[in-house]
């Protein structure tokens, strides 16, 4: 037969794992929110500051590839224009489809 104090050791142990398993559901729970929040949340001005940058610096980079091509005959049709090779650092409108 087992004494009281074995009783309640056990019942002490129970409630231990069952309190520390809901802290680990608990923990993996805020875990996945917090991922799925992160992925949705909207840009910050040093986001879109940040974007801006990286695309300022690839229309640099396109623009330098675009010099080391060879030069275009002036009797072929193209269907890209031939300008000043600058590109717009304004911002566009656009409507996003989401």
């Amino acid at each position: 037969m087992a004494k009281p104090a074995d009783n309640l050791r056990d019942a002490v142990e129970r409630t231990v794992e069952a309190t520390l398993g809901s802290a680990e559901r608990l923990a993996r729970g805020r875990r996945s929110m917090t991922e799925a929040l992160e992925g949705r949340r909207p840009a910050t001005h040093d986001d879109i500051k940040e974007l801006q940058a990286e695309l300022r610096a690839i229309g640099r980079r396109l623009d330098k590839i675009e010099e080391q091509l060879p030069k275009r005959r002036s009797g072929s049709s193209s269907k890209r224009s031939t300008g000043s090779g600058k590109r717009s650092t304004g911002s566009s409108k656009r409507t996003s489809k989401s």
